[in-house]
């Protein structure tokens, strides 16, 4: 999997685990449904204390037909293995923070005023909490200093008017007005507000705004959280990510910033490195920072590497030369040792780094941990304690402990009661060959009490990102043990221009869209065809994003002696790649992805035609179910409205699934039970699948 280079020394020691999460009975009868995903209980953010004897994990819990969450936080035992509520307030309970000597909990909470959260405290051998914090405008992301007297947030600050009150004799007027093209992103409009650091009294009295007048955000936008900053160890020194001030629309370049805490005025560290640096995190004894490094500017998915800050030397280096792998997430063991997870063919593995110094310069051993069909994220470690979130395509995410052997021990069942009676899916790897000779992975997942003997429909999963690998995830809208529940066999496709195969893999889709990435979904789709339990006369392709731009690529290769597919369900999909390109707030992806605009030369031209769907539908003759959202900045809602009229215009069955109050994602649980049941709605009229479903 990996190569040696330089100063990088791998060894892989392959171990195999075989924790499984209990499931009392298979053959209950009952299978999964929308409304039961969403009493699914979702895993939250996970935090060691000090003494490593405790764990604090949070559980979000939605009740749809409100369409309201509760966060409610957890305290575990590690000897033990036992877990008991901790906060059972109608409210959210958020961001925990272990005290020094281990005693107590700080935790974020609205319950006293919904729209700002203050920082509580409770006792952790019983005991309310008691509100901590009185900050006029709320806290977020929030990290204590030492001594607890002191506390690092986020807090949205307003720099110039706001463009919607311009003019105060026009108080009714929504117009918005920019002169730069940052003016929307995923969901939002620019408002004029950005997320600065700021410190204060742990009561909230005193606070100062670290980035007064920087109009560049930390956390980032809109992902990130309070891993985008950290405080030293001896708490005299913070590090935080944030996009450069005043960047162009197209760039990528997150800086990693130092500020004394004394100071007005920050450091940039990653001076000249003009793509992605994010996560920064410092030794256990302060005398390193290490964090995640992109080098490409402009190119979001580009490798991670990690990168190393010798704080005395001041001398950075790069510790996965020769890793042909991006690491998605990482954490200290000790000051010589760095655990991360990284995409591994289909699934997220721990790793385990040994840095060793020579000379002026850091060697760095890189071992694999675990090895099994599983993803590992949202790890946090404390010494020889490494505490896992474990997610699969049929279960949602758990608490697992690793041990050091590398097996996992599944420490928490939050829906252990849910699963109890309920036939769960077969989920299978396949290889298959691609027409350019090398191997795709695919995940196949069969239906509970799949019998070899029946002939199932197939659907055929195409992922977006563009650059996101079909892993072990367990999505509340593409989930495949709910399709399989509803008696469909699906095919999750590991096409090209995914990660965890190697970047040649993961980088070859540049230019390419409508290329290979198609030839390796229909390599896939034909293996499967091939197989005796497919119907071959009920067979769906679908997808979102990229996956959605595949589903309707794949419609103008889908007629004649070449059709394979009956029905086809597009989400958010690009459609015409020239319209795309005027219309989308993140011009990073056309500009690295497809090498510009589409004017700048003969040859751009006819790349954004021959990779356009548009371009292809004079050959649709398939049935087609398009959703969009009216919040959806990344692929604009007249893509999908493109789509559908051109479907319509050929005379085709086609319907349209419009969101007003949804972006790039469904994320209201009523919207998300509503698209499911239009999902499966429109496969059993296109590929009438209920005679098979499985019982």
């Amino acid at each position: 999997m990996f190569q040696r280079f330089r100063s990088v020394r791998i060894a892989l020691a392959v171990t195999f685990t075989a924790a499984l999460f209990l499931v009392t009975s298979l053959n209950a009868g009952q299978t999964m449904t929308p409304e039961k995903l969403w009493q699914l209980k979702r895993l939250g953010e996970v935090t060691i204390s000090p003494d490593g004897q405790l764990a604090v994990y949070g559980v979000a819990t939605y009740q749809w037909k409100k369409e309201t969450k509760n966060d409610d936080l957890y305290l575990l035992d590690l000897a033990s293995g036992q877990s008991r509520r901790l906060t059972s307030h109608q409210a959210a309970d958020i961001n925990p923070i272990f005290s020094a000597d281990s005693k107590h909990l700080y935790f974020l909470s609205n319950r006293e005023d919904e729209a700002k959260f203050q920082l509580y405290r409770i006792a952790l051998d019983g005991g309310e909490a008691e509100r901590i914090s009185n900050s006029k405008n709320g806290l977020a992301n929030v990290h204590l200093l030492p001594g607890e007297k002191h506390m690092l947030y986020s807090e949205e600050v307003s720099l110039g008017k706001p463009v919607t009150n311009l003019f105060e004799d026009l108080p009714n007027s929504e117009a918005r007005l920019y002169d730069d093209l940052k003016l929307r992103h995923w969901d939002s409009w620019f408002e004029g507000t950005y997320a600065h650091l700021h410190l204060a009294d742990i009561s909230g009295a005193n606070p100062r705004d670290l980035m007064k007048g920087l109009t560049q955000d930390t956390p980032t936008k809109p992902f990130g959280d309070r891993g985008d900053f950290t405080i030293s160890p001896d708490g005299r020194e913070f590090a935080y990510a944030a996009l450069e001030p005043d960047r162009p629309a197209g760039s990528t370049d997150t800086g990693i910033y130092l500020l004394n805490r004394d100071s007005s005025k920050a450091e940039l560290l990653t001076k000249g490195m003009g793509g992605y640096d994010l996560q920064p995190h410092y030794s256990p004894n302060g005398k390193y920072l290490a964090w995640l490094s992109m080098e490409t500017p402009g190119y979001e998915s580009d490798r991670n590497r990690l990168m190393l800050y010798d704080r005395a030397t001041r001398k950075m280096e790069e510790l996965t030369v020769g890793l042909d792998q991006t690491i998605d997430h990482f954490a200290w063991q000790n000051d010589s040792t760095i655990i991360f997870n990284a995409p591994t063919e289909g699934t997220y593995q721990l790793y385990r780094m040994a840095i060793t110094k020579s000379g002026d310069t850091h060697k760095a051993e890189i071992t694999q941990i675990t090895e099994g069909r599983h993803n590992l994220t949202g790890f946090t470690v404390h010494g020889d304690v490494i505490l896992a979130k474990k997610s699969t395509h049929e279960r949602p995410y758990e608490l697992v402990k690793v041990n050091a052997d590398g097996s996992l021990q599944t420490m928490t069942d939050i829906n252990g009661e849910f699963y109890a009676d309920l036939n769960l899916p077969t989920v299978e790897t396949l290889w298959v060959d691609a027409t350019d000779g090398k191997k795709i992975h695919n995940w196949v997942i069969k239906p509970p009490n799949f019998d070899p003997n029946k002939k199932y429909p197939l659907l055929v999963y195409c992922q977006g990102g563009p650059q996101a690998m079909v892993s072990q995830f367990f999505s509340y809208r593409w989930n495949f043990h709910l399709m399989a529940a509803q008696g469909y066999v699906v095919v999750g496709v590991n096409r090209r221009g995914l990660p965890g195969f190697g970047r040649e893999w993961n980088d070859s889709i540049k230019g390419d869209y409508g290329g290979q990435p198609m030839r390796d979904i229909l390599s896939a789709t034909d293996a499967m065809l091939a197989m005796d339990y497919i119907d071959r006369e009920r067979v769906g392709a679908i997808g979102a994003s990229f996956g959605g731009y595949s589903v309707f690529r794949l419609m103008g290769m889908n007629s004649g002696e070449n059709k394979r597919f009956q029905s086809m369900i597009s989400h958010c999909g690009l459609f015409n790649l020239e319209g795309w390109y005027g219309a989308t707030e993140e011009l990073f992806f056309p500009n690295r992805d497809l090498g510009g605009p589409y004017w700048e030369s003969e040859a751009q031209k006819k790349q954004y035609a021959e990779n356009s769907p548009s371009n292809y539908v004079q050959n649709w003759e398939t049935p087609l179910l398009v959703i969009h959202g009216q919040k959806d900045y990344r692929v604009p809602l007249t893509e999908g409205l493109q789509a559908f009229q051109a479907a319509k215009m050929r005379g085709l069955k086609a319907r349209f699934l419009y969101f007003p109050d949804e972006g790039h994602w469904v994320l209201k649980p009523q919207n998300g039970i509503l698209w499911h049941r239009v999902f499966f709605q429109w496969l059993d009229e296109t590929l009438p699948a209920g005679k098979n479903k499985a019982s």
